[in-house]
């Protein structure tokens, strides 16, 4: 910058810095008032800097007529830029030295802002901006630069909510080649990206581009599928880009053009034929209330029903700055009286510096009194918030041919979009039943010429014939069901597919609101095998050979870096199967079974004692309970295994005797049951145990195989996640060899588990269910669906489908019978299926 500077300096063939003119000429005097000076720097070529020059004009004229008795007046010397950083650089060195300007209003545009600033803070002296909308240039940068006009970060909100409320995903961004496109559009993606909307394409169109070369660029986004296209450019690019876009066919019905304030006609007017090819068009631009002053300045200086908000900028930079020098002036001279030295006012300088410049004395001061100024302008109220103006209402307008910008909404950052008119003070009135759909209803979008049509969706498959490009696999030959493909072998055009992913995916496209021409291929190699596996065929999207893969493709957060899913079709989870053990107990001695011994010797235990206690209570008063010791002993025996059957001969009479009988009799009776149930139990039905159920011991025991299904991601899971060594893995295509591999075992070239995704292995069991059983965790994923590019908008619109399909309880059972031919428990993983749709809809921000 410095270097660029000095360069400026040489330009001006100032050899002597000292040669100056001195402070007295700048504080001339007419009678008693003191005049400051002030540099313009316009382009006085464009159409903005005639309007500007005229707008400050009549500032002095309005402002020192109703402020007759300021004691300061400005005196505007104007420079023109002639739209080059080095001619505006060059004017400011000239106003800053030859003629002591107390501060600079322009350049008009950013670039040559940049340099002009870099001055103003060498020296000291106030930049004010009415037209340098860059976010990259900053008051921030720079103590001494001032906005009065817009920054174009404030437009950026009402911009992504008309993208956000039409729910556009996709978005292709148009802008000049100069600081004010460029500046700006680094905002505005990562504004777009935090609502969840790509900037697919950059376009930039540069200021001195040639018709043809326009022209191509406009082809080149019309291939494309977005058709929602954000431009951001002044009038003077946009006068001749939008002809041409009409011309392509590119402000025809599906399209969506949005423009930023650059090419309102409030801010740069442009021809009829520029406004006309712009039909359909949406913009944003601030809104200006239209105040009773507002109306007597129109009135006053008799200026058309359109005005300038370049020029209301400028008109109130004016006003600001003739009160700020008042101000300053008047402190200037309290402070000088103070100190017996009344011959110097504002306009005093000290010390030479770089370039030759003058550090000013009043500038600082010049630039606080700015900070603080309020006042009521003919924009609102004038107050500059850290150092520039803030614009925080907006109008949204739409561009119709014959009639020009119709406002067809409002912005305001608490409520958002809303529907209202302007009230009598000029205001915004929100109309009582103001909802965004009222906004929507008024739009005319490109090709149509009545409101309240459709909005257009944002994309279109491309035209010029080309089909949606479907990469289909090679389904392992036991799991048809899923899917089932025939191809052609010299084109591999698939002439034949069936299965339960492609019925799902053929019922979503009926579903949609639109027709999607498609045509399927089968991922094989020449010699009719599959080539390679499932992540090689989803990768095969991002490398733009196939469009979207329809198949049983496992929705993991591997896969997603480089393609978008839709909503699961059928649930999914990897789980492990094992050969169960039959346990026959039906031998000589199984009547022991259901008893354990201890058992049996306390149930022993209890006949001896329950006899002898009877015996005891009744031997004192009943005569069949007497007789010879060793009778009494056998009675005592005998009774209380007869007793349960009532098949004693003895007659007890007493009470206790009875009590005691009756509990026996009870227990016996529980015993008796619950022994016969085991026996009966243990007897006719097989015992089956799972012959593993410990992850842990199949991957620490090198003796020990487990299989896997081949291409299947399931292999990664087992070798990265379950830490599996990968010599002990090995692959099989069909329930027939997992059959076969887990009855032989690892032992005899078998396997003693396999893990497989749950929708595989619900087929597996059911052909084999009384061998084989589920056992151990379930490693979790999102399901099966079908694949697209990052950032697709056929991913919303399909995963809308697929749940509006596996909704229908009806549909979904019928696509099942006929598929599988087999009732696989739909009915437990329907329910889970269901809570996982949810899950994944909250997680991608479908749900809140």
């Amino acid at each position: 910058m410095a270097i660029l500077l000095a360069f400026i300096v040489l330009l001006l063939g100032k050899s002597h810095y000292n040669e100056l003119v001195s402070a007295s000429t700048v504080n001339e005097t007419v009678g008693t008032k003191q005049v400051v000076r002030v540099g313009v720097i316009l382009g006085l070529d464009s159409g903005v800097g005639k309007i500007v020059e005229n707008y400050l004009s009549m500032a002095l004229s309005d402002f020192y007529a109703a402020n007759p008795n300021y004691q300061t007046r400005l005196a505007l010397s104007v420079k023109s830029s002639d739209k080059d950083a080095v001619v505006a650089a060059s004017a400011a060195l000239e106003l800053m030295k030859n003629e002591e300007v107390q501060a600079i209003i322009g350049p008009e545009w950013s670039t040559e802002a940049k340099f002009v600033t870099h001055l103003g803070k060498e020296a000291q002296l106030p930049i004010i901006s009415i037209s340098s909308t860059s976010p990259t240039l900053s008051p921030k940068q720079s103590p001494f630069f001032i906005r009065t006009c817009q920054d174009d970060y404030s437009q950026i909100k009402p911009l992504v909510s008309i993208v956000q409320q039409f729910g556009w995903r996709q978005v292709i961004v148009i802008y000049e080649d100069t600081e004010f496109g460029k500046g700006f559009i680094p905002y505005l993606t990562d504004a777009l990206q935090q609502f969840d909307t790509r900037v697919v394409y950059r376009s930039v169109i540069s200021p001195s581009s040639k018709q043809l070369n326009i022209s191509k660029e406009l082809e080149k986004i019309k291939a494309m599928e977005t058709r929602v296209l954000l431009v951001h450019m002044t009038a003077s690019v946009g006068s001749s880009f939008f002809p041409l876009a009409e011309q392509a066919g590119m402000m025809s019905e599906g399209y969506v053009w949005i423009v930023t304030d650059g090419l309102s006609s409030l801010l740069d007017p442009m021809d009829k034929n520029v406004s006309d090819s712009m039909h359909g068009v949406l913009g944003v631009r601030p809104f200006v209330p239209v105040t009773e002053r507002l109306q007597d300045f129109k009135t006053r200086w008799k200026l058309s029903a359109e005005i300038n908000l370049f020029g209301l900028w400028a008109y109130d930079t004016i006003w600001a700055l003739a009160k700020a020098v008042e101000s300053v002036s008047h402190a200037a001279k309290t402070d000088n009286e103070s100190a017996q030295s009344s011959s110097r006012n504002i306009g005093g300088h000290r010390d030479l510096h770089v370039f030759g410049l003058k550090v000013s004395e009043s500038g600082p001061r010049l630039v606080k009194e700015l900070r603080v100024t309020r006042f009521e302008g003919l924009i609102g109220e004038f107050r500059l918030i850290r150092g520039q103006l803030p614009v925080e209402k907006f109008e949204i307008f739409n561009v119709r041919r014959k009639i020009g910008e119709k406002v067809i909404g409002y912005w305001n950052p608490k409520e958002g979009i809303i529907s209202g008119y302007l009230g009598e003070n000029g205001s915004i009135v929100r109309n009582s039943s103001s909802s965004i759909d009222d906004v929507k209803e008024r739009i005319i979008w490109p090709g149509n010429y009545y409101a309240n049509a459709p909005p257009p969706r944002g994309w279109v498959i491309p035209v010029s014939g080309k089909k949606l490009r479907i990469g289909v696999p090679l389904t392992a030959a036991g799991f048809k069901g899923f899917l089932d493909i025939k191809w052609d072998p010299k084109t591999l055009k698939v002439t034949n597919i069936s299965g339960f992913g492609y019925d799902i995916f053929k019922a979503a496209l009926e579903k949609l609101p639109f027709e999607i021409p498609h045509e399927f291929f089968a991922y094989v190699d020449s010699a009719g095998l599959s080539s390679g596996t499932y992540d090689d065929l989803l990768y095969q999207i991002k490398l733009q050979k196939y469009d979207a893969v329809v198949a049983d493709t496992t929705i993991n957060a591997n896969r997603t870096t480089y393609v978008d899913f839709t909503l699961p079709y059928n649930e999914s989870g990897v789980s492990m199967v094992v050969k169960v053990k039959d346990k026959n107990v039906q031998d000589i001695w199984s009547f022991f079974k259901p008893l354990k011994w201890d058992l049996w010797l306390t149930f022993g235990a209890a006949f001896f004692f329950t006899g002898f206690l009877v015996w005891i209570i009744e031997h004192r008063t009943n005569a069949e309970f007497r007789g010879p010791p060793r009778q009494q002993l056998k009675k005592i025996f005998l009774f209380s295994f007869l007793a349960p059957v009532f098949a004693h001969g003895e007659k007890v009479k007493n009470n206790w005797s009875r009590f005691v009988m009756t509990i026996w009799v009870f227990g016996a009776f529980i015993v008796a049951q619950s022994y016969t149930a085991s026996l009966a139990s243990m007897l006719t039905v097989q015992r089956l145990q799972p012959s593993f159920v410990d992850v842990n011991e199949l991957r620490t025991n090198n003796d020990y195989f487990v299989g896997y299904l081949e291409n299947s991601y399931v292999r990664g899971l087992l070798i990265e996640q379950l830490n599996f060594n990968e010599s002990k893995l090995r692959h099989y295509n069909s329930p027939e060899e997992y059959h076969h591999a887990l009855s032989i075992g690892s032992k005899n070239g078998g396997v003693d588990a396999i893990f497989e995704e749950i929708p595989y292995l619900r087929v597996f069991l059911d052909k084999y269910c009384s061998r084989y059983t589920m056992v151990g965790p379930t490693y979790e994923s999102d399901g099966f669906g079908f694949a697209f590019p990052i950032g697709s908008p056929l991913v919303p619109y399909i995963s809308r489908a697929i749940l509006n399909v596996t909704e229908d309880y009806k549909k979904m059972e019928e696509l099942e019978q006929r598929c599988f031919n087999c009732d696989i428990g739909r009915r437990s993983w329907y329910k889970e299926l269901v809570r996982k749709i949810l899950l994944y809809k909250v997680r991608n921000g479908e749900l809140r």
